[in-house]
């Protein structure tokens, strides 16, 4: 699988976005996703993807007894242990698919943006649902299919630069996506709405809560960000594993 967060000109341009700067608190999905988290205190956390560390520090400040972050990534890992280290909390050098999963051992995993870069969901929604214990709680927010079957995941623009409006094309049709980010060619993968939840019924989970991302009132006057109440850019999702 490849890994652009791996090449040094993209990490330093990521490394100035205002998420990778200031944290959660310049996430837009943050003020919903949060309360998505169900009560950590002595609960043990895997995080998929974990990028900087943002949620993995946030699990240890509720109290999470070990939270386990993995991400590809050697530079965001080298990052999250610089930035959001702290008592019980582990980093690691790992792919979300190719984690073991062992039997029952968390209590909570949680993954933010990252599942649209893998192809093979319902593997993966197996495999966190095996290593779930029972009662257990798995909260993920990925790009959502909109965003995803997106036309080069851009706006189409008029003569004054404004976007006129977002194009989906190929929706129906699943599979690996190239756009620009950053400045660089960034591969990820388109999958349906349907595809993403009846993946997370058929994994044993009941659904919860399944919303789709708009940015707070506060960051409203944000460059950009009233556009995002135009389309979805995120899907935020959270399910439980029955006994």
């Amino acid at each position: 699988m490849r890994n652009e967060y791996e090449d040094e000109a993209f990490f330093q341009q990521y490394a100035q976005m205002p998420r990778s700067q200031e944290g959660l608190s310049a996430a837009g999905e943050w003020h919903q996703l949060r309360p998505l988290f169900p009560p950590l205190e002595g609960k043990s956390v895997l995080d998929l993807g974990c990028g900087y560390g943002w949620h993995c520090k946030f699990a240890a400040e509720q109290g999470a007894r070990q939270v386990l972050g993995i991400d590809m990534s050697q530079k965001m890992i080298e990052e999250a242990r610089r930035r959001n280290s702290g008592t019980g909390i582990r980093y690691q050098v790992c792919g979300i698919g190719e984690y073991t999963y062992p039997e029952a051992a968390w209590d909570c995993v949680v993954s933010n943006l990252a599942l649209h870069y893998i192809e093979d969901l319902d593997t993966v929604f197996e495999n966190i649902h095996r290593t779930l214990k029972e009662d257990g709680i798995f909260l993920f927010n990925m790009e959502h299919p909109v965003f995803t079957a997106g036309v080069g995941q851009d706006w189409v623009y008029g003569e004054d630069g404004a976007p006129l409006y977002w194009p989906v094309d190929r929706y129906f049709m699943p599979g690996e996506r190239i756009t620009h980010f950053l400045g660089c060619e960034v591969h990820k993968q388109h999958h349906t709405l349907t595809q993403i939840l009846m993946g997370v019924l058929r994994a044993g989970f009941t659904l919860e809560a399944v919303e789709e991302a708009e940015p707070p009132t506060d960051m409203l006057e944000f460059p950009g960000m009233r556009d995002e109440l135009r389309r979805p850019m995120m899907l935020l999702v959270r399910a439980r594993v029955r006994g």
